[in-house]
């Protein structure tokens, strides 16, 4: 019994005594020197090696000129010719390095250059800690690799992780653009780019701000968020969260979106948006508003989807399902709209209706018409089944016109001018001055002409083969009082620019809003390293 305990008690003393001398610092062994000496005056302790010295320690072989080895220390300064290689991720060149075995740690100054498999890093000073394996440098250094030559103030270096961390003014260039950050996280095997705070990256065909994003240097892919935009030289593009392929010149954009157009003076918006900027086209959905600036107005356009197509004088405008749009003193609702800058056409398709002031038109074609000089509306055109209505000012009866087609002219953007040809029937409620009723005009025509004041009906003329009577109110049953295919949709008239979305559309963007308002909220949290990143090596080792 009394044995077995001091055999017990034996394993553990060893064990003891083995960890201790695991833990123990190892000591700087020398592998080769021409020359060796001691000089206790000039420098006490020290060994001094000479020629083609070489020396390891824990994993790493240094070489260099000539060594002063202090031994009690385990420490190691080199002169000349100075390098320090650990396995073959790591090689660390200078004029000048010193080395300590109990601390593993290393200084290296005089055109110190650190190399790994992907990079090179030049700078003046570099301390290189083994335990933490991190390499970092407070004098200004440029890091070369492949793609990406970067330059910075000062810099880390993390060995297993292959990742530079700049904590300070940083610039990475290559021969397509240009990156600015005061801190960015740089993987140099995979070319990944991670940037926090306002980092700017700048190309002759754009430009784009951040203060979080992603950006992958060789394959020039790249995801930002927080206050970001990219900016062409007609454009900027805005959103919570923006996707951007530079080979494709391809961006898309999620949850408040805003694309300005600086040439056209106008804008989109919505919560969904996809650019290609070399096809010039861009597709707009989910709340997607166009706001044009037109005739020192604005014009708000909506539609499930919004596509523009095409360059600046050859511009296309489709807007598709249940379109909405909303100026001043006109508004209306289509199926679609198809818009040309090129011959200054808007064609509103399927069930158009066109409120001009308290006027409503109505017609199976509908076009608006632009001055291609003036950029301003012209003119408006109607064809077949023109009806235009308008309640009459006092009473409950309406003022109705009807005919084949309707031809419009604009003054100043406000309707000014119409006529109505072929088969041209009004019902018009006559009143003097003083507002009282005089009586109720029905008439038939070839043509009829109605010029308008400030939206309102001022006067109206018919020409040719006139047909009709001033009926008193009460010689004029209600039945009569109204033309044949009247339909009044009053309710449906849009009167701002918040009328062109639905209910539904309304609450969905309450949704919307209180969830910005939640992330805002959030403190600012660094973007997530990405799995293909971290897994970069390996997955391209098994390629």
């Amino acid at each position: 019994m009394k044995k077995s305990l001091y055999f017990i008690i034996y394993c553990l003393v060893l064990l003891s005594v083995n960890f201790v001398l695991a833990q123990a610092p190892k000591k700087i062994h020398i592998e080769q020197s021409d020359f060796a000496d001691v000089d206790e005056l000039k420098f006490p302790d020290a060994l001094l090696l000479t020629g083609n010295v070489k020396v390891s320690h824990d994993g790493v072989v240094l070489t260099c000129n000539k060594a002063y080895f202090f031994q009690k220390e385990n420490y190691l300064k080199a002169f000349g010719n100075v390098q320090l290689v650990q396995g073959d991720t790591l090689y660390l060149n200078s004029n000048y390095a010193e080395y300590s075995g109990e601390l593993k740690k290393a200084f290296a100054t005089g055109n110190a250059v650190m190399s790994s498999p992907d990079a090179t890093l030049a700078t003046d000073t570099i301390n290189f800690d083994r335990n933490i394996q991190e390499v970092y440098y407070n004098t200004p250094g440029t890091i070369i690799n492949k793609d990406n030559t970067l330059k910075s103030k000062s810099g880390r270096y993390f060995v297993k992780e292959k990742k530079f961390l700049f904590l300070t003014a940083v610039t990475l260039t290559n021969k397509t653009y240009e990156i600015k950050s005061n801190h960015l996280d740089y993987y140099s095997n995979s070319g990944h780019s991670y940037l926090f705070g306002p980092s700017t990256i700048t190309s002759k065909t754009n430009y784009i701000y951040t203060e979080k994003g992603f950006y992958d240097t060789k394959k020039n892919l790249a995801h930002f968020l927080d206050k970001s935009y990219i900016k062409y030289d007609d454009r900027i593009i805005k959103g919570d969260s923006l996707y951007y392929d530079r080979n494709k010149e391809f961006a898309s954009a999620t949850r408040n979106v805003k694309i300005t157009d600086s040439i056209n003076r106008g804008v989109i918006r919505g919560h969904y948006a996809e650019l290609y900027k070399k096809k010039d086209s861009m597709f707009v959905t989910k709340r997607a508003l166009a706001v044009n600036f037109v005739d020192n107005d604005s014009v708000y356009i909506h539609g499930k989807k919004l596509m523009v197509t095409g360059k600046e004088n050859d511009r296309i405008i489709r807007a598709f399902n249940n379109v909405r749009f909303y100026k001043t003193d006109m508004s209306g609702k289509c199926d679609s709209i198809h818009s040309s800058a090129k011959i200054s056409l808007t064609k509103l398709i399927g069930n158009p209706i066109l409120w001009n002031g308290d006027s409503q038109i109505t017609g199976d074609v509908m076009h608006l018409i632009g001055d291609k000089n003036t950029q301003k509306l012209d003119s408006l055109k109607v064809l077949n089944n023109t009806f235009l209505v308008s309640k009459d000012t006092l009473g409950t009866g309406y003022n109705q016109t009807k005919g084949q087609n309707l031809f419009g002219k604009f003054k100043d953007g406000k309707l000014h001018e119409v006529d109505i040809i072929k088969s041209a029937e009004v019902i018009y409620y006559m009143r003097n001055d003083a507002k009282e009723l005089i009586g109720i005009n029905k008439n038939v025509s070839s043509k009829i002409n109605i010029i308008f004041d400030n939206n309102a009906i001022d006067t109206i003329t018919f020409f040719k083969q006139v047909d009709g009577i001033i009926y008193p109110e009460a010689e004029l049953p209600e039945n009569a009082r109204t033309l044949r295919g009247l339909n009044w949709r009053g309710e449906e008239r849009i009167k701002s620019k918040d009328d062109v979305f639905s209910k539904e559309e309304d609450a969905e963007e309450l949704k919307i809003i209180e969830a910005t308002a939640k992330d805002k909220a959030k403190k600012s949290v660094p973007i997530k390293v990405r799995k293909e990143t971290l897994n970069y090596d390996k997955k391209n080792s098994k390629k």
